[in-house]
């Protein structure tokens, strides 16, 4: 029955942002920084893939263990309770923690690098709020 597990996990994998492209739109840079086309074709180490996809994955897993135990109800009422923690975001903008989907995945009591050293992906660096709000309203 591992179909039904594939339809449960099918909507809980996070969908990359999506901007309207046209013909002429160009890269942006303040938001993306440069390309490269190595970096495009391969990762830059072997292990990069696994990392990138390590909460993916370990909530697959957690999932079809939970179903296998408790049944359907379980995976899907946590699904919905994902969904709803996501949903509630600060402004563009500001740094959000996540604390409630840490507390809901387990991970609000270990210590891991983007505690101490923070995300690289995160930077500190605050940009416009305004001209970040129009472009998550689509204004911009």
């Amino acid at each position: 029955n591992s179909r039904g597990s594939s339809y449960l996990l099918k909507d809980s994998i996070p969908i990359t942002e999506f901007s309207a492209s046209g013909p002429f739109e160009g890269h942006d840079l303040l938001r993306r920084g440069f390309t490269s086309v190595k970096n495009e074709l391969l990762p830059s180490h072997p292990l990069e893939l696994s990392e990138k996809n390590f909460q993916l994955n370990q909530d697959k897993t957690n999932f079809a263990t939970l179903r296998n135990i408790q049944g359907l109800h379980a995976p899907l009422k946590l699904q919905m309770e994902f969904r709803a923690v996501k949903q509630v975001q600060r402004l563009p903008f500001l740094h959000s923690s996540n604390i409630a989907l840490d507390t809901l995945r387990g991970n609000d009591e270990c210590i891991g690098f983007e505690d101490i050293l923070n995300d690289p992906s995160q930077s500190e660096v605050m940009g416009e709020p305004h001209m970040m709000m129009e472009y998550k309203l689509g204004l911009l």
